[in-house]
């Protein structure tokens, strides 16, 4: 084992020896701790992933493909109240085949598969309940794949049918839905269910469709379409959208603010049919048929005449001579007549009558032709006399208090919102600001850091200092000379002795910057020589 790791362990284990009683037992706490969460979280990530292998399933259907996962020995788990079954994800699509195969497909259940179980000897009376049940199931699946709907059950009135037209009788559907948690169908959810109920079968009209939900409420009856809840909600959009008509029109005029509408109407939501045959004759066109006859009679004698006696028998009273004829002529024409048959259906929804109330600021009123501004709100709302329409417009003036409160909190929450961004873009500069005079600081800091640590000694490049012109000769003067004694002069260290030098002061200087590291590097050499 390398020393460094020795020395190490050896500091460890005498930095345990120096713990308390608590600190040991802390430090027991702590590993044992680690060690669970090691263990779990390999746990964790080496459980296998389970992924979903059907959704939305019946109890029969959840139930037969539990017993076929435990009968192979797959494992499986149950959400959704049981619902939903979830398998290992590498397992999803072949327990997928294999299911399907078995016969067990949840999508097989019901609708027109129930006709592929129909025998040769099936009576009149089997065949049309299988396929009204079958019908039945169609429908329910399709309503099921709705957003929002959880589960749906249609059940279908279906009359049978007669040689007799006045006694025959249109069918009568009835819808249950579940909806999912929290989700509420909204009406044109509930106008489509009825819509397609009543085009797959014949001769059934939506008015034949009742929807009804989990929690007992009649979304649509029958008869009358909607609920009354459908009702009252296309009521208040018609006179949201009349007033709202208005109000665009007015404001440009009276300006914003000045003009209050209220429109109140009362629709007929009741579906009417009405047929009506007229006839008339055309006149210039010949006869489509024409028949004359004429009888002509001739004899002698005259007529039997008389009064009639009792048990209403002639007496006769006595004959006559003469000549005598008799004429008959009858003249019939077939003229051609027109027929005219109007067959009117009123769809639910239609305005009864209309009452319009607006009432506009005195201030800004005063500008304005009340009657030309009434003219034009009657135009704008739909005015129709003959139903009774009422149309009102008045001035009268406006409490501006409220308004001008809520102006004035306004322009004081926006004053306030620009104050807190103000001081919030402050902040943010002060602390920027901060930020860069520390790091400044920093900077500097470091700058004369590593300026001290460097050798002060300056190393010169000889190449760079100029070359000395050649010496000149000089003549020698004629002087006295006399020999001076030169004190002794000391021997020029050597290279080594430079060097050795030279680490002894950068080891100094490293002692005074670095003390720690210093020590701890000469704790390691003495261990070293210790051990040997």
């Amino acid at each position: 084992m390398p020393q460094q790791i020795t020395s190490a362990l050896g500091r460890v284990t005498s930095s345990i020896r120096e713990f308390t009683v608590a600190q040991r037992t802390l430090a027991l706490i702590g590993l044992a701790v680690a060690v669970v969460g090691v263990v779990a979280l390999s746990m964790w990530f080496n459980r296998p992933q389970f992924s979903p292998l059907y959704t939305d399933l019946a109890p029969a259907d959840a139930s037969a493909i539990v017993d076929q996962l435990t009968t192979q020995g797959v494992k499986y788990q149950l959400t959704n109240g049981g619902s939903t079954v979830l398998v290992p994800t590498e397992s999803v699509y072949d327990m997928r085949l294999k299911v399907a195969a078995s016969g067990m497909s949840p999508s097989a259940d019901g609708g027109y598969s129930l006709l592929d179980d129909m025998g040769m000897t099936s009576s009149e009376f089997q065949q049309d309940v299988t396929y009204k049940r079958a019908l039945e199931g169609e429908m329910g699946k399709t309503v099921s794949s709705m957003e929002g709907v959880e589960l749906a059950t249609v059940k279908l009135a279906m009359p049978a049918e007669s040689v007799f037209v006045d006694e025959a009788t249109d069918p009568t559907a009835s819808v249950f839905v579940k909806t999912r948690s929290g989700v509420t169908l909204t009406d044109d959810q509930v106008q489509s269910i009825v819509n397609l109920v009543s085009a797959s079968v014949e001769g059934m009209k939506a008015t034949d469709v009742a929807v009804i939900d989990a929690s007992g409420t009649v979304l649509s009856a029958v008869g009358t379409g909607l609920a009354a809840g459908g009702a009252n909600k296309q009521t208040v959009e018609y006179e949201q959208r009349v007033a709202d008509s208005i109000q665009s029109m007015l404001e440009p005029i009276v300006g914003q603010g000045k003009a209050v509408v209220t429109v109140t109407a009362d629709l007929d939501y009741d579906a009417t049919e009405r047929t009506q045959e007229s006839f008339s004759s055309a006149e210039g066109v010949l006869p489509l048929t024409e028949r004359s006859t004429t009888e002509n009679y001739t004899g002698t004698g005259n007529p039997a005449t008389g009064v009639l006696g009792p048990d209403n028998i002639q007496v006769p009273v006595g004959e006559g001579a003469g000549d005598g004829s008799y004429t008959n002529e009858t003249n019939e024409a077939n003229n051609a007549v027109d027929k005219l048959t109007e067959h009117t259906v009123t769809a639910p929804g239609t305005v009864r009558r209309q009452s319009v109330s607006v009432a506009v600021d005195a201030a800004a009123a005063a500008a304005v032709d009340m009657a030309q501004l009434q003219a034009m709100v009657s135009s704008a709302s739909g005015f129709d006399e003959a139903r009774g329409d009422v149309v009102t417009v008045s001035q009268m003036p406006f409490d501006t208090s409220s308004a001008e409160s809520a102006q004035a909190a306004l322009d004081a929450a926006a004053a306030a919102d620009e104050a807190a961004a103000r001081s919030q873009m402050m902040r943010t500069l002060i602390i920027a600001g901060a930020a860069l005079l520390a790091v400044i600081l920093l900077a500097i800091f470091l700058a004369r850091r590593n300026r001290n640590r460097a050798d002060p000694r300056e190393s010169l490049d000889l190449g760079d200092l100029p070359i000395m012109d050649e010496p000149l000769a000089l003549e020698p003067a004629d002087l006295d000379t006399q020999l001076l004694e030169l004190p002794e002069v000391p021997e020029l260290p050597s290279a080594e002795q430079i060097s050795i030098e030279r680490k002894r002061n950068d080891v100094a200087l490293l002692v005074d910057e670095q003390p720690e590291q210093v020590a701890e590097l000469l704790r390691g050499w003495m261990d070293q020589r210790s051990s040997v």
